[in-house]
């Protein structure tokens, strides 16, 4: 008696399952190389922030340095006539009296960009109020210069004169008057290196958009 064979086929693995398997993980591959280069890109995005939010309070500083010691510098000489009394102040020079004005608003402006730049360092990868921050420094900047670059040619004519037009230097008797102007000058001068590195932080920081 013959017995009869029973054959069981077994197929071959569906392809289709594992070309899925392999989707899936490249995908989670992708999603974790993304995941990975925007931390390490907002690691030094924030760290640039930072800078800049700490950079923005040294320019308040010195923004309202400039401007009080321009504003209270004055002198008055302790010689005088019955008619005359020698004094010099800042509202004397219509560019000084600019110069406070000015320099009294790009502090103002200094203040009301710090949430902005708090904004940057809890989302580093936001770009409009870094870009709002990169549009307003730059405007500013311009002010801040103009006002310290045309107080720094009255200065120049306080102490050294003008031959030519018969100007003659009042540093040697108000000394103190143009020790302050001076000051103020040079605290102007340093807020505008401030605001070219804050400028260059928000182009560095837009870079990557």
């Amino acid at each position: 008696m013959a017995k009869e064979s029973t054959t069981i086929e077994v197929g071959e693995p569906s392809t289709v399952t594992k070309s899925t398997s392999h989707v899936l993980v490249d995908e989670k591959k992708k999603k974790k190389k993304g995941f990975v280069a925007a931390t390490a890109g907002g690691g030094y995005k924030r760290g640039l922030a930072i800078f800049d939010f700490l950079l923005r309070l040294a320019a308040i500083v010195t923004t309202i340095t400039a401007s009080s010691v321009m504003y209270t510098a004055e002198e008055t000489l302790p010689f005088f006539t019955q008619f005359l009394q020698f004094q010099a102040g800042y509202d004397d020079f219509a560019t000084f009296q600019f110069f406070v004005i000015s320099i009294a608003m790009v502090a103002s402006y200094l203040v009301l960009s710090l949430p902005f730049s708090i904004v940057t360092i809890i989302r580093p990868l936001a770009a409009v109020p870094r870009l709002i921050l990169l549009i307003s420094d730059t405007v500013v900047v311009t002010l801040t210069t103009s006002a310290a670059a045309a107080a720094a040619a009255i200065v120049y004519l306080a102490h050294n004169g003008n031959p030519n037009t018969n100007w003659l230097p009042i540093c040697q008797q108000f000394g103190d008057f143009c020790q302050a102007v001076s000051s103020a000058v040079v605290a102007s001068s340093i807020a505008v290196v401030f605001f070219i590195v804050l400028i260059v932080i928000s182009a560095i920081a837009l870079k990557g958009h």
